[in-house]
């Protein structure tokens, strides 16, 4: 959501700062020629948008929350852990971890307590899981399915509620038998009806036709004004025989079931809603029904027609006629509609409409029912804060500075942000200056990147490169801090200051923004070849992406730049991928591969190649579109397979992938098949017996026609599983015959090798090849780092941590001394440093153990509960959690 929340302070500035059109004349297809040493023309490239006061709740010490969270799922009844589960997938957005937002959902639709719970957040994953379709459908040809994707069986999910009475006394009236039979006369026809079996289906009917009332001595009653037609009666009365509906056209059903109602015929008119929720299968269906289910208070008719709206999300929000029956519902309709979890809905039609349009009305309207439906401080923080957002992009200024305080006054401290930010817009720079100061002394706890980030719009100079120091010190994933930096080294002409301050950050986190900017560094230095490969990279990322504010397409500029820059055949991209890929330069790759792939060349391989790449630079989205693309063009059903089986493993569908290669290599025996085989039967295996498999699979891959870039990934592979049996030789061939075939990552294999051999001088040597080759090579240093001295593996160590903070292991190794040195206290807070901004298991666990280790019960306790937040399942987690649980006070 970072596109959709520009910041407003800087927004107009921004907005005359570059007209495209004055340097790209679309029509000609040209680039004017840059002035050397313009100033004003770099200027007008590199402008550096504000950092957005962010939608999300971002807790101060999420660490602390997250525990929270886990000791009241323990404690909670469960009618409330979906909301718990909810709050938790709250907290990891903040955090942006997508793969643990997604764990969360799961866990709140399979502990969902309700079938309005158990739609909405089916729903949101399904929303969540956009484009991953596909896998579904392959599941389902391993005679397997993803459950969230399916729809609910309400009828089942509702059942008949068997409370309700069908059956009266016969009773008499002055002494006499009640006339056996009724005939109900509606306009000109009479409907001959059992009297007994029709008052037995409501009391008012009893009482009508066997108590004090006149039409107990009357065989014939007229029920003209009744609005029932002869048909509807005809089927009453069949239902009173039979106590079922059958064919019956849905508008009869309809005023079937307003007459049910009128003369509260519980059983009847259950029959009816549930007839008519079998009918809904489409918005039309929903959108028409759900007035009924709303007005008759139909839960089941309702509850059909929500499956339906929200299982077309995003796309039903564009019909007025939906948002305004989510928008409209009083509080009783509002209970038929989602029973007790209107938060819930809120919080999820709040979400997509953000995605849709940050600004709009309808996303107006639902965080103001978020707010109303709001039931506790966690729930308000992030819904005050959430519409605060919102006003602050329409300009509503007084209204976000009510908001944005009241989330302040209920615990969320970011809000403040959104404060400073206003008084900022209002011209009391110094005010929003003081405003975060005032934040970072206050806290008892390390303050936050953010923080310091914050405070750096509201400084000049020196003091604001500061703060934007210590922004990345304390918080490295932010990337204005790197942006800012850089973009002001361009326009000090500094290049390479600019050029290394701004691959620092890309050396580890693949933002778009930061491709693009480095795009416009390019670009005004006239690198027409290097600009081309950012934004290539940038179109492979996001094929859609609009560059400076929205305004130009990156496909745009692509054409314009390629106008520079020499073409190449088929066979010059061949040697650059080769080039790139030995060099481990992996965004370079992806560049060449997106231009292959407007060549005639095989598609299916290509794409394939690109999502190899995108899972090594951490883009597991991007990577899954590019598997998806690549079993589209695949040129046959046995490379088709291979490319199934694949999108089936990367999802966590092992055996399926597996089953998979067996498919294709029983059409034919080739490379990939066998790869493919080798890799998910080692993976999937336990059993230590399957290596030799795993070795003969990997050597009939090598037997296949292949080029070298995959022919060195296999004898990298294949050298690895010699390594793990102790057959050092074999392996030691291995990993030299790739690296003969330029397979660079080649090298670490050797130095384990040698280091195996008792060769450590030799390893620390193999690592050093591989850092002097590779254009990433943090986890090279990391690796060096086992093969020498405890002063030398410091020095590399700090090196991955300046090239890759995100990296665990230093910190954890870091700390490891410290406790060894008995720098308790250090130990922890080298620990602290990194978990501040990344939720990592191995980080928490080994702060637990040291809080345990020092006496501190309640500091393990809440490691410990923060590690299963993120892994309920890591079995060492779980054992020190209940030795810790043991000892609280």
């Amino acid at each position: 959501m970072r596109t959709f929340f520009p910041s407003e302070s800087g927004k107009e500035s921004q907005l005359n700062a570059l007209n495209p059109q004055s340097w790209l004349q679309v029509e000609r297809g040209k680039l004017p020629k840059l002035p050397s040493n313009s100033s004003s023309s770099i200027e007008s490239l590199i402008k550096v948008p504000e950092p957005p006061v962010l939608p999300f709740f971002k807790p101060v010490d999420y660490v602390e929350v997250l525990a929270q969270i886990h000791e009241e799922l323990e404690l909670c009844p469960p009618e409330e852990q979906s909301n718990l589960y909810l709050l938790q997938f709250q907290v990891f957005r903040g955090l942006g971890e997508v793969k643990l937002m997604r764990r969360s959902l799961r866990e709140a639709w399979q502990k969902a307590s309700s079938i309005h719970e158990k739609l909405i957040f089916g729903a949101w994953l399904k929303y969540e899981k956009q484009g991953e379709e596909h896998i579904s459908d392959l599941l389902v040809t391993c005679d397997k399915c993803a459950h969230e994707f399916g729809p609910v069986d309400i009828l089942t999910e509702l059942p008949i509620d068997a409370t309700v009475s069908s059956t009266h006394e016969n009773i008499s009236m002055n002494g006499n038998q009640i006339i056996r039979n009724v005939s109900f006369r509606i306009e000109d026809e009479k409907i001959d009806c059992d009297r007994q079996k029709i008052s037995s289906l409501s009391a008012p009917f009893h009482a009508m036709l066997n108590g004090c009332f006149s039409e107990s001595l009357r065989e014939d009653i007229d029920l003209s004004q009744n609005n029932i037609t002869a048909s509807g009666m005809r089927t009453i009365n069949e239902f009173s025989m039979t106590g079922s509906l059958n064919e019956v056209p849905t508008h009869l059903l309809l005023e079937i079931l307003v007459f049910a109602n009128k003369f509260c015929c519980e059983k009847l008119k259950d029959a009816c809603d549930r007839k008519l929720a079998s009918l809904v299968s489409s918005r039309e269906d929903a959108v028409e029904l759900m007035e009924y289910a709303l007005e008759e208070n139909c839960p089941v008719l309702a509850a059909s027609c929500l499956q339906v709206f929200l299982n077309d999300l995003p796309g039903c929000l564009n019909d007025s006629r939906v948002v305004e029956i989510f928008r409209g519902a009083d509080k009783q309709q509002r209970l038929i509609m989602v029973g007790l979890a209107s938060f819930s809905l809120y919080c999820l039609l709040s979400e997509v409409c953000m995605n849709l349009d940050p600004q709009s009305d309808k996303t107006a309207c639902f965080l103001e029912l978020l707010v109303d439906f709001s039931e506790n401080d966690r729930q308000r923080m992030l819904a005050y804060h959430q519409l605060g957002c919102l006003r602050l992009l329409r300009k509503e200024y007084d209204e976000a500075k009510r908001l944005f305080e009241a989330a302040l006054n209920a615990g969320h401290i970011y809000s403040v942000a959104g404060l400073a930010r206003l008084s900022y817009m209002k011209g009391h720079k110094l005010r929003s200056y003081e405003k975060m100061s005032s934040v970072i002394c206050s806290l008892t706890l390390t303050p936050l990147g953010w923080m310091y980030q914050e405070r750096s719009l509201y400084c000049e100079g020196d003091k604001r490169w500061e703060n934007l120091e210590k922004a990345s010190e304390l918080d490295p994933t932010l990337t204005y801090p790197y942006m800012y930096r850089a973009a002001t080294l361009m326009r000090k002409q500094n290049v390479q200051a600019a050029l290394a301050e701004i691959n620092r950050v890309l050396g580890f986190k693949l933002a778009l923004e930061c491709l693009e900017l480095r795009f416009c560094f390019y670009l005004a230095l006239e690198d027409y070849q290097s600009a081309i490969c950012d934004v290539q990279a940038i179109l492979t990322l996001s094929p859609d992406y609009r560059m400076f504010e929205g305004r130009v397409a990156a496909s745009q500029l692509r054409t314009l730049v390629r106008e520079h820059v020499e073409n190449w055949t088929t066979a010059d991209c061949w040697l650059q991928l080769y080039d790139r890929w030995s060099s481990v330069d992996d965004i370079g790759s992806l560049s060449v591969i997106y231009q292959m792939l407007e060549s005639d060349a095989a598609k299916g391989v290509l794409y394939f190649r690109q999502s190899l790449l995108l899972l090594r630079l951490n883009c597991p989205e991007a990577a899954m579109r590019s598997l998806q693309l690549a079993r589209q063009h695949a040129s046959s059903e046995h490379e088709k397979l291979v490319y199934e089986g694949w999108i089936l493993y990367d999802t966590g569908h092992c055996e399926e992938g597996l089953r998979k290669a067996e498919e294709s290599i029983k059409i034919k025996r080739s490379f990939e098949a066998f790869f493919l085989k080798a890799y998910a039967l080692a993976d999937s295996s336990q059993d230590s017996s399957c290596s030799s498999t795993v070795v003969s699979l990997l050597e009939d891959a090598l037997k296949c026609p292949s080029d070298r870039l995959r022919k060195g990934q296999a004898l990298n592979n294949l050298g690895s599983v010699y390594v793990d049996c102790g057959k050092l030789d074999l392996a030691a061939d291995c990993y030299i015959n790739a690296l003969k075939i330029r397979h660079t990552r080649a090298h670490q294999g050797l130095a384990r090798v040698h280091f195996l051999r008792n060769d450590k001088a030799a390893a620390y040597e193999e690592m050093t090849k591989l850092i002097e080759k590779a254009r990433n090579n943090a986890s090279a240093y990391e690796k060096r780092s086992e093969y020498c001295d405890r002063e030398l593996t410091k020095t590399d160590l700090e090196m991955v941590t300046r090239l890759d903070p995100l990296r665990v292991y230093p910190y954890r190794y870091r700390a490891a001394v410290l406790m060894d040195s008995h720098k308790e206290q250090e130990a922890i807070a080298e620990l602290s440093r990194a978990i501040a901004f990344k939720a990592d298991l191995h980080l928490l666990h080994l702060r637990a153990a040291f809080h345990e280790h020092t006496g501190d019960v309640m500091g393990a306790l809440r490691d410990c509960r923060a590690a299963l937040s993120v892994d309920p399942n890591h079995q060492e987690m779980l054992e020190l959690h209940s030795r810790v649980n043991s000892h609280e006070p």
